[in-house]
């Protein structure tokens, strides 16, 4: 079984991937949509079934539980999906009490059951390699607006896993802060990312600080905020709530609020940053 990771985002720190990970990239020359891009990696993917992750999502689910309950279901699909849905952001999904998905808002057409409960789908999902026949080849095609609710249309078992614990979507600033806020309250567990225990009258925690740091001892630093490797800090300056990746320089006397400073960015000195990204 395959993962498959789309739309690859921001980290907040470097890193080098594992060696024994292997990476491939599907270029799209043209978009081709969640569908589309899908089809365009079956020769990657037609061989069993696949989990494919949007990788702008933070989560602690058990993936063999995920898969467990696709096999003793025999689905062909199913969506990873949770009930705090924000109506404005997510389009939402029915499923029945057993599971199965009977409805796509806005898309299927079906006649709905009683007694369904309405959730949201997480970006996480296990397909049954058939459903690559379903996608046409090299034009945009979307599967949650085209795919999905011809599947149940057609009465092929989609079924919803029902996920209560820690997700959050970070595909934008505030959320990308926030989900770097929760692993330095421990509310999620990251690998490699969890709060310096520094002894500084200058370092208001949760604060994570990477290696090869200069930080003036009259700076302010926290709470909640990352700082990458290499990175200066220099006389007065403030950084909080915010992201430095690696080897960003603040200016003296500057103030960097809710902010994300991109890699080798320098601000300079007596700047005022809030809700901003500098890229």
């Amino acid at each position: 079984m395959f993962i498959t990771f789309l739309n690859p985002s921001l980290t907040t720190l470097k890193r080098t991937p594992p060696p024994d990970l292997n990476l491939y990239f599907s270029r799209e020359e043209k978009i081709l949509g969640t569908a589309g891009g899908i089809k365009k990696m079956e020769y990657f993917l037609e061989d069993g079934p696949f989990i494919l992750i949007n990788s702008d999502i933070i989560t602690d689910i058990n993936l063999g539980k995920v898969i467990d309950f696709h096999k003793n279901n025999n689905s062909k699909l199913t969506l990873v999906v949770r009930q705090d849905i924000s109506p404005e952001q997510y389009d939402s999904i029915e499923i029945c009490e057993d599971g199965r998905i009977v409805h796509f808002i806005g898309a299927s057409s079906m006649e709905i059951p009683k007694n369904t409960k309405r959730v949201m789908f997480t970006g996480m999902q296990i397909m049954e390699p058939e459903i690559l026949e379903r996608i046409p080849a090299g034009q945009f095609c979307g599967t949650t607006e085209d795919i999905f609710p011809q599947m149940i249309q057609d009465r092929i078992p989609v079924f919803g896993y029902l996920h209560d614990k820690y997700w959050k979507d970070m595909g934008n600033r505030q959320s990308y802060l926030e989900v770097n806020a929760d692993a330095l309250d421990k509310k999620i567990i990251l690998n490699g990312i969890s709060p310096n225990k520094l002894n500084s009258s200058f370092i208001i925690p949760p604060v994570l600080v990477g290696l090869n740091c200069h930080i003036a001892e009259n700076a302010k630093i926290g709470p909640h905020s990352v700082i990458g490797p290499n990175c200066k800090i220099k006389n007065g300056a403030v950084v909080e709530n915010s992201i430095l990746w690696e080897g960003v320089t603040i200016g003296a006397g500057s103030q960097i609020k809710r902010s994300v400073i991109a890699q080798n960015k320098t601000i300079r000195d007596g700047r005022s940053i809030n809700d901003a990204s500098v890229i």
